[in-house]
């Protein structure tokens, strides 16, 4: 018996493991690489350098951008 029209391919399920491991993985390195540019970033402002501020006004986006591009990649992997 052939696959129904509407359903070309199988798809495979996202599972809890998938969704755990891209939680975990996402909270970690989001959280090193926002924390790093907080810090060097407040670092630089504290020391007078106001270039600084180009690390610490963008490390809660980048944080959260790291997760979103692993979302991205596990979706086009399923």
């Amino acid at each position: 018996m052939s696959n129904p029209p509407y359903l070309p391919y199988f798809a495979r399920m996202v599972t809890r493991e998938d969704i755990l491991i891209l939680g975990l993985t996402a909270g970690v390195v989001g959280s090193l690489v926002g924390g790093m540019m907080l810090g060097i970033g407040l670092g630089l402002v504290i020391g007078g350098q106001h270039l600084g501020w180009l690390m610490v006004l963008p490390a809660a986006p980048v944080a959260g951008m790291i997760g979103y591009v692993q979302a991205r990649r596990l979706a086009k992997r399923l």
